[in-house]
């Protein structure tokens, strides 16, 4: 079981891989597309300047200059007719990418008959199959959103990379300290909350990146703007992912607290781990108190909720790897 784990993520990194190639071939070539705006600029100005004369019918008439025109709409239309099967496959290759991790999982956990979230390796696979699930469901109820796509699976095939290739580590059984029932409880919601704001993070991203591209911000990443949702769609949802996570976050501190006094005798100690939860929890109260302020602008609210994610990375690598701790699970040397 444990091999088949290990098959079965590899499984699901290619196919989220595929999806990030299908993505991109769709933001490239689609209508909107980088690709099909410059191929478009090209052809209207090899035409721009000069009054075209009217064209000659194979039966000696005239055509409409408008032909041209015409003529070119059908190219876009063509266009986007051969690239929609990037999306479609996009999204296909995403679903059979959540199968495969899904099954990853399972398998991990019964090799080590137990919940598979025991060290760094298994939290970081839990953290992003609930992360894309919940980019799948964000989908499906707001399609105008999948152009999202390109960077949810670019998040998922870095963070599976890192998990495969540095974090992984065998199956072995739980360490005595976290054989309680608030092992369930505690980590569960914390992945749940984690993989939300994993989502969180791209929305808010992309949002910086459209409300720069419609300021007439030029450069990269700006240029990607013209290619994502607008920010009165993407700022709104950013705010719904955080305010749905960070509750469910509240609560896993809260768990771990009660854990830590029935384990060590002491609800808070401010080992690191502790210390750097909290700190995310204060970075996501703060940008929520700052998103409800009308006088702090949106993008400022933001950049707070994109600095939460990376208290949120910290506190996952950084934490377990360049500190010791109570909270020394991670199975990494």
């Amino acid at each position: 079981m444990s091999m088949l784990s290990d098959q079965l993520l590899v499984v699901a990194i290619l196919a989220y891989l595929v999806s990030m190639l299908c993505y991109a071939v769709e933001h490239a070539f689609g209508l909107r597309g980088a690709v099909a705006r410059t191929a478009t600029r090209e052809l209207v100005g090899a035409g721009a300047g000069v009054e075209p004369a009217p064209a000659t019918s194979p039966r000696g008439g005239a055509t409409s200059p408008r032909g041209g025109v015409t003529s070119l709409r059908g190219m876009a239309t063509s266009l986007r007719g051969a690239t929609s099967w990037a999306g479609r496959a996009a999204v296909g290759a995403t679903v059979f990418g959540v199968l495969a991790h899904l099954g990853c999982l399972v398998a991990r956990g019964l090799a080590a008959h137990r919940m598979p979230w025991g060290n760094m390796y298994e939290f970081v696979l839990t953290v992003t199959f609930i992360g894309v699930v919940a980019w799948l469901v964000l989908a499906a109820r707001r399609p105008a959103v999948r152009r999202l796509g390109l960077y949810v699976s670019l998040a998922l095939v870095t963070l599976l990379g890192v998990a495969g290739l540095v974090l992984y580590t065998e199956v072995m059984p739980l360490v005595p300290a976290l054989r309680s029932y608030w092992f369930v409880i505690h980590v569960s919601t914390a992945a749940l909350a984690s993989g939300i704001f994993l989502v969180g993070f791209v929305t808010a991203a992309m949002y910086l990146v459209r409300a720069g591209y419609e300021q007439g911000r030029v450069g990269f990443p700006y240029s990607l703007g013209h290619r994502l949702p607008t920010a009165g769609v993407l700022e709104p949802l950013t705010f719904r992912l955080h305010t749905l996570a960070f509750p469910i976050w509240t609560f896993a501190v809260a768990a771990g607290a009660v854990w830590a006094e029935a384990a060590w005798g002491r609800y808070w100690g401010w080992d690191p781990k502790e210390t750097w939860a909290f700190i995310s929890w204060v970075v996501y109260a703060g940008y929520l108190h700052a998103r409800a302020t009308p006088s702090v602008r949106r993008s400022t609210a933001t950049w707070i909720a994109v600095l939460g994610w990376l208290t949120m990375l910290m506190n996952l690598f950084g934490v377990n790897l360049f500190f010791e701790g109570l909270h020394s699970y991670a199975g990494v040397d």
